[in-house]
């Protein structure tokens, strides 16, 4: 197997959507950090006036989380590596990092990672699960509907056997808050 090239590791919309070529993709965890609704969305899936929320890798000692890694290769690396980070770093409250992260085929890779700034302004940390439901429900960005954020990353993590009950909570929450306000997607 191919090891030149750079790795990233998603958790969240980059499961679904990289955006970019890769010449490999493998399942795998990044130790001491957890996925959560933790930031709020101002550009992508949500707006100043009414912010949305993203996922985001935050700190967490005795945790780990389960995701995607890619293998990006050496041909258009850097202009991949650019439209990257202008959709992660479109405000700068992720900070990209480099962190250890094991394949499911057991080898153990430097990964990219896009974890939040916990110094940010659009860092939440806490806020209730029914709360983050409202907020999800209810807010839309330049790249659509936050709710689309999180149904198509739970029925991501779902097809990958990737279990995270907090999503799962959020996604039927915010399906009875669609179904009780008369929407659908």
């Amino acid at each position: 197997m191919a090891t030149d090239g750079i790795w990233i590791f998603g958790y969240g919309s980059l499961i679904w959507n990289p955006e970019f070529p890769f010449e490999e993709r493998c399942l795998a965890d990044l130790s001491g950090y957890v996925r959560r609704f933790c930031m709020a969305s101002i550009h992508h899936r949500g707006s100043p006036s009414n912010p949305g929320l993203v996922l985001a890798l935050d700190r967490a000692a005795s945790s780990s989380c389960r995701g995607m890694a890619f293998r990006i290769g050496q041909t258009n690396q850097e202009e991949h590596l650019n439209r990257l980070r202008e959709r992660e770093l479109v405000s700068s409250a992720y900070i990209e990092t480099v962190q250890s992260v094991t394949l499911s085929d057991g080898r153990i890779v430097n990964a990219l990672c896009y974890v939040v700034d916990r110094d940010h302004e659009q860092y939440i940390p806490d806020q209730p699960l029914a709360a983050q439901a409202h907020q999800i429900a209810r807010s839309v960005g330049g790249r659509g509907p936050n709710t689309e954020y999180l149904f198509q990353t739970v029925e991501s993590l779902r097809r990958l056997g990737i279990e995270d009950p907090e999503l799962e909570w959020l996604h039927d929450k915010v399906r009875q808050l669609e179904a009780a306000s008369g929407s659908a997607l």
